[in-house]
């Protein structure tokens, strides 16, 4: 297999591994029936999959850089494919708030990893461009869950609809297994745990970029995460709500895309995010003020808007860590720290959404709460560059 094809084999695996983040909005609904589950309950298990990440993501990236990538994401895999097996097994909402709380555990070690092996298998003058396809597994893994889920659930139940993904991961368990060249020895001795955390977090790069992340991804589950529910509230169901809530999802692929081919252009890294941000705050804006309630397609617009031109922030930020990273050896490790800081933004982020609604009647406030985390990113990013600026980085 060219090292290429084992690249995008790695891209695949993040992908696999974001349906299990994605499968659970288009199942909502039939949760919310059969479990009984209130708004603000949903709003957790929607965040529960990333408790692993708010926790352990830069512990985990440093324990994959010495178990080895390639042994990390087949753990990973296999983790993902026992959790959503046992998922669909169970009919309380603790115990699946539990096992996605696994599945969480399961999604860090496949994707932690991924950065590093990119690195290893592409030549540098690839790298950028590839990381911003990579950056993109997550919009693209929800947006086949979206699509496909509204259509999958009323048919089979949503029982099925996580034992479908377990037994992806387990293909794709064997696939990695033999596809991908065996872990190779370090050519110089890895630091201790202890030292890479503390190389790690003793910079300033990494928490920019962790916390920037964190302000993003705060907005996009909780997004992504209610709009089934949002449209099934206004009587949209079936093939139209898939289609609309997967295309929202995937319209964040263009902006990922687009990000690698920028920053390898050499297009400033704050300009990206300034414009990602700015997009955010006024497609959120379009989307829930009360100023645009009987214009539907336009507040749709403003989703796409929100989606597309937001995803210039993540693969901006994702070849930021890379670039202030200590050392290769601990790439994973300050991936660890930006993902950390990512799942503590997805974790937060829909039932805070979901507690202002609650409170407002509506969703109508949804874009006051989105413009104050575009507002401190914008911030955050201007703060970046004139880090950049005094060359305060490697």
């Amino acid at each position: 297999m060219h090292s290429l094809a084992k690249a995008w084999l790695v891209i695949a695996a993040a992908v696999v591994a974001a349906l299990h983040v994605g499968k659970l909005p288009p199942a909502l609904p039939a949760l919310q029936a059969d479990l009984g589950l209130t708004l603000v309950q949903s709003g957790f298990l929607l965040s529960m999959v990333q408790m692993a990440g708010m926790l352990t993501a830069i512990l985990v990236g440093s324990l994959s850089d010495r178990l080895g990538l390639k042994r990390a994401m087949i753990a990973g895999m296999i983790l993902l494919a026992l959790a959503s097996a046992l998922g669909s097994r169970v009919h309380d909402a603790g115990a699946l708030m539990v096992l996605r709380a696994l599945e969480g555990m399961g999604f860090l070690w496949v994707a932690l990893p991924a950065p590093a092996l990119l690195r290893r298998l592409v030549p540098p003058e690839r790298m950028a461009r590839l990381l911003g396809v990579w950056s993109a597994y997550t919009p693209l893994g929800t947006a086949l869950a979206l699509l496909v889920g509204p259509l999958f659930i009323p048919w089979a139940g949503w029982s099925a609809w996580w034992d479908l993904f377990a037994a992806l991961s387990a293909l794709m368990v064997l696939w990695l297994y033999r596809a991908l060249p065996p872990d190779a020895p370090s050519a110089t001795p890895m630091p201790g745990i202890g030292r890479a955390l503390a190389a790690t977090l003793g910079r300033p790069g990494p928490w920019l970029v962790s916390s920037m992340f964190c302000v993003y991804s705060a907005q996009w589950l909780a997004m992504m995460g209610f709009l089934p529910s949002i449209y099934a509230e206004a009587g949209i169901s079936g093939a139209l709500l898939g289609v609309l809530t997967a295309a929202a999802a995937a319209a964040n692929i263009l902006g990922n895309v687009a990000s690698g081919r920028l920053v390898h252009a050499g297009c400033s890294a704050h300009w990206l995010l300034w414009s990602g941000y700015a997009a955010m705050a006024l497609g959120s804006a379009i989307a829930f003020s009360s100023a645009t309630e009987g214009w539907p397609w336009l507040r749709y617009a403003g989703v796409l808007l929100f989606s597309s031109v937001g995803g210039l922030v993540p693969a901006t930020l994702f070849s930021l860590a890379v670039r202030l990273a200590p050392s290769e050896q601990q790439i994973a490790t300050s991936v660890g720290w930006v993902q950390q800081w990512s799942a503590m933004g997805q974790f937060f982020g829909p039932p805070l959404v979901a507690w202002v609604a609650v409170q407002a009647g509506g969703w109508q406030w949804t874009h006051g709460v989105m413009g104050s985390l575009c507002a401190l990113g914008a911030v955050l990013a201007w703060a970046t560059s004139r880090h950049l600026a005094h060359g305060r980085s490697p």
